[in-house]
């Protein structure tokens, strides 16, 4: 979808979104607090990424509930496009909230690592660049814990014997003027990507359960064309759990990007790195010292702030003290950023002491688990 000063597709965002246009563009609802009431009794609590309204938006999220009360279950289904460049930490957003779902409801989870959407999306000159980065990509994600015997985690160019006739049956329900218009396809688009969309479809069809995708609101696109088809292939719509687009370091307006390394902080930077890179990110701080003290930063457009509370600071009450500390200006940019970066730099050593010991049972995710065995045998029957 464009509108004036941004842009959100599944490819691209850009601009200061607005999240509230989005939802009555898009068609789906805001996350209510009785919905979220109702998670945080069947979980046994609440990620800070629901509490604090990251995901804010969903489609039936009300209706998987319904079904995990009833005993029918639901499964999760997230993924990851390799490109050429490493993951950072906005990547695991999303993962990590699928995690805490897998872990809080007892549900399979399959994550889908498509090795040719940035090729087929013109975003790389060949297959071969995002090649060095795939296994990399695959191993960080289960490192954050995911259930070996409960999770598949599949590219696309290795299990397309097993999707590829469930995408044609998808794609002959889908014509090219719905997906010009869901999409933006022009006369540049590849037939390549025109066609992408069905394998994305296709894990929803994984299990005849209802299917919960947690995402950014830019993925929701593929989602929406699920939902018109589904019930022609004897399947449940698409439910949704969608989430804000994480802030660059350049700003509330910038997205991480490894092709611009400064609004990004790596899962492999090391510790001088990230030390330069958030010590040079943007602020809600006044120009001077004595600006601050007397009227105070503004936590509202700060990057750092937004990843203490995306990821980095666990306590609510806590968040708010330093919130209201910066407003007030007790707490100047500097010592709130050398925090930041001791505890970025104690996430990422922790994460890559996981990457290696996962590198010992990754095939469990891939082939020799509980559920991957089962899908190296799965026939989709409609």
């Amino acid at each position: 979808m464009s509108q004036e000063g941004y842009n959100v597709t599944p490819w691209e965002a850009r601009g200061k979104i607005d999240y509230d246009k989005l939802i009555q563009e898009f068609g789906v609802e805001r996350l209510s607090e009785p919905l979220l009431a109702r998670i945080n009794t069947l979980a046994g609590g609440l990620h800070p990424l629901l509490r604090r309204g990251f995901f804010f938006a969903h489609r039936d999220l009300s209706l998987v509930l319904d079904d995990y009360e009833a005993g029918r279950g639901f499964f999760l289904y997230t993924g990851r496009a390799p490109s050429k460049a490493p993951m950072h930490i906005a990547h695991i957003v999303p993962f990590i909230a699928t995690r805490w779902l897998q872990h809080s409801f007892g549900v399979n989870t399959y994550i889908e690592i498509p090795d040719e959407e940035k090729f087929l999306a013109k975003k790389v000159d060949s297959l071969e660049e995002v090649e060095p980065y795939i296994r990399q990509d695959i191993l960080n994600i289960a490192a954050l814990g995911f259930d070996e015997n409960k999770t598949f985690i599949f590219r696309d160019s290795e299990y397309i014997g097993k999707m590829y006739r469930p995408a044609v049956l998808v794609a002959r329900h889908i014509n090219l003027s719905t997906a010009r218009a869901v999409f933006g396809f022009d006369n540049e688009t590849s037939i390549g990507l025109i066609f992408y969309p069905a394998l994305q479809i296709v894990p929803t069809l994984f299990e005849n359960r209802r299917p919960l995708i947690p995402c950014g609101i830019d993925q929701d696109p593929y989602f929406r064309l699920q939902r018109d088809i589904a019930p022609r292939l004897n399947r449940y719509k698409t439910a949704e759990l969608l989430s804000k687009l994480a802030w660059g370091l350049t700003g509330p307006e910038s997205k991480m990007s490894a092709s611009e390394p400064e609004t990004a902080i790596m899962l492999n930077d090391p510790p001088e790195v990230v030390k330069k890179k958030i010590m040079n990110a943007f602020t809600g701080g006044r120009a001077t010292v004595e600006e601050q003290r007397k009227l105070g930063g503004v936590p509202e457009v700060c990057t750092v702030f937004h990843w203490y509370s995306l990821l980095f600071e666990e306590d609510d009450k806590k968040l708010e003290e330093r919130y209201w500390a910066c407003k007030t200006g007790k707490l100047l940019c500097g010592e709130c950023k050398a925090e930041l970066v001791k505890r970025i730099n104690h996430f990422l050593a922790l994460h890559n002491e996981k990457v290696k010991d996962v590198e010992k049972k990754v095939s469990k995710y891939m082939y020799d688990g509980k559920l991957a065995q089962e899908m190296w045998n799965w026939e989709f029957r409609p």
